[in-house]
This record gives C-alpha cells, sequence and structure tokens, in this order.
C-alpha cells in the first residue's frame, strides 16, 4: 500500500471513530402494587424512561420540581425524554406514599 493511500486509509478510520454518537439508553422504571421499582435511579440527559404501570389503577410520575409529570394509564406505557440535569424527587399524585428518585448526569 503506497504512504498516500495508508495515510488516507488512517484519516477516514479515525474519523469514524470520531463521528460515531453514543446511544441514549431507555430506562424501564415500573409501578406495580403501589410501588414504584427501582426507586432509585440514575440516567444521563437524552436517555429515555419508559414508565410502565402494570397496576389497574392509574399513576402519575409527578417531579416536585415541575420538570415533568407523566400520567400513565392502568396497564399502560408512557415515555419521556430527559433533558435536564439534576436530582428529581418524584412521586404519584393519585398515591403520594409512591415516591422516587432520578439522578440525571449531563
Amino acid at each position: 500500500m503506497s504512504p498516500g493511500r495508508y495515510l488516507a486509509t488512517l484519516a477516514l478510520l479515525a474519523l469514524g471513530a470520531v463521528a460515531v454518537p453514543a446511544h441514549a439508553a431507555t430506562i424501564q422504571i415500573v409501578m406495580e402494587n403501589l410501588v414504584i421499582s427501582p426507586a432509585e435511579v440514575s440516567a444521563k440527559v437524552g436517555d429515555t424512561i419508559e414508565w410502565v404501570n402494570k397496576d389497574v389503577l392509574a399513576h402519575t410520575a409527578t417531579a416536585k420540581n415541575g420538570d415533568f409529570d407523566v400520567t400513565i394509564a392502568p396497564n399502560k406505557t408512557a415515555r419521556s425524554v430527559l433533558s435536564k440535569a439534576g436530582t428529581v424527587d418524584y412521586y404519584c399524585r393519585y398515591h403520594p406514599n409512591m415516591k422516587a428518585v432520578l439522578t440525571i448526569a449531563p
């Protein structure tokens, strides 16, 4: 292989390695038997939270700081994309004893 072709190949490989974006994760949080599980979750900005309600009652995921308020119908799933870093305490407005914490890294 000629030196020029070798350098061009290396340059393309280097650009390909740099241009590949990181993939966001999907994190599942389940509401079942009036409990949010897991009660503590770590995520990153850009990740998707998949709220799964396995109860026969409606639930919400309501952030105490107002960052989100998602209503999840019985036996349904809702999704939210995280857009802001921080630690968020949240609860169900219909069942305030259902509490959890979401820690979002930048």
